[in-house]
């Protein structure tokens, strides 16, 4: 099962790969070894491998269709790039058109893209490669991007980790192209896509990094991208990854939205949780834990 509904609107999960990322105590360095060790039989193996303590991911586009428009949440890494900082996505050559194309969507269908973030691991498939050069991937639809990620991403000075870091060639090649085409709309604050879904800045993993909030006939669902990279994070929610620009923001936000989602009794739908994909949360005084998994099946 790869589809629910939420009220008035259909969440499809859209596969572009998933495995091994980075060690746990790389990928959350101030996360004792033994919070790891503690919740082995709850991460092993969807989320932590079981033989090397490496954190496992997915690349995945959470697929929308509301109010007769076909929405995209994140486009993973993309296929033909060259992104040297990481050998297992360098010049990529993945199904995701076709697993887009089995969840009943073709490029031309979607009418909005979504970027949660601008890292290299949420825009890749904005644009694809056609006769040497990087063009829109979906030819009709708006992309909506966080402003204040657009410009840390576009000029070097406000971002010297972009050479030779994760996210080299990322704004060349998937996001100028597209900016070039007219096709991407800036926002900041908080944006109303409409009656059943909202962007709201969650910013700290990023100074841009947003979420989506899903509110349709008393369902609620929260996209959540960036701010959670593991399960370990509900239960440790002070604990962040190492990709995070600004610590003590990330760990508010983080804070802030694990409260709305027990409180309202959101699904959490992250941008990288492989097994099932999603969950439901609940407060344990002024922790968290984890109530339910969403019935995705598992991958």
């Amino acid at each position: 099962m790869n589809e629910l509904e939420f009220g008035d609107v259909t969440i499809t999960r859209v596969e572009e790969l998933h495995g091994p990322s980075l060690p746990a105590e790389q990928f959350l360095p101030d996360l004792p070894a033994s919070a790891w060790q503690e919740n082995r039989s709850m991460l092993v193996p969807d989320h932590l491998g079981d033989q090397d303590n490496v954190v496992q991911a997915a690349m995945q586009t959470w697929l929308l269709r509301s109010e007769g428009r076909t929405v995209l949440i994140d486009t993973g890494v993309g296929n033909d790039k060259s992104r040297p900082a990481v050998a297992a996505w360098d010049h990529l050559k993945s199904n995701y058109l076709e697993n887009l194309a089995s969840a009943g969507v073709l490029p031309e269908d979607v009418d909005l893209v979504i970027n949660t973030h601008l890292h290299v691991d949420h825009v890749g498939w904005n644009t694809r490669l056609v006769d040497g050069a990087w063009v829109p991937t979906f030819p009709n639809a708006t992309y909506l991007m966080p402003k204040a990620d657009f410009e840390f991403f576009w000029d070097p000075a406000n971002n010297s980790g972009i050479a030779g870091g994760v996210n080299e060639n990322v704004f060349a090649d998937s996001i100028a192209p597209v900016h070039a085409a007219g096709q991407v709309q800036l926002w900041e604050g908080s944006h109303t896509i409409d009656g059943n879904l909202r962007l709201e800045d969650a910013a700290g993993h990023t100074p841009g990094t947003s979420v989506v909030l899903l509110e349709s006939e008393g369902d609620r669902a929260l996209f959540a991208g960036d701010v959670l990279h593991t399960p370990l994070q509900v239960l440790h929610p002070d604990h962040n990854s190492c990709f995070c620009e600004d610590p003590v923001r990330a760990r508010a936000t983080r804070r802030r939205l694990l409260g709305w989602a027990a409180d309202t009794n959101a699904l959490v739908l992250p941008a990288h949780f492989s097994g099932h994909g999603a969950l439901e949360v609940a407060s344990r005084g002024n922790e968290f834990e984890i109530k339910n998994w969403a019935p995705f099946a598992r991958y």
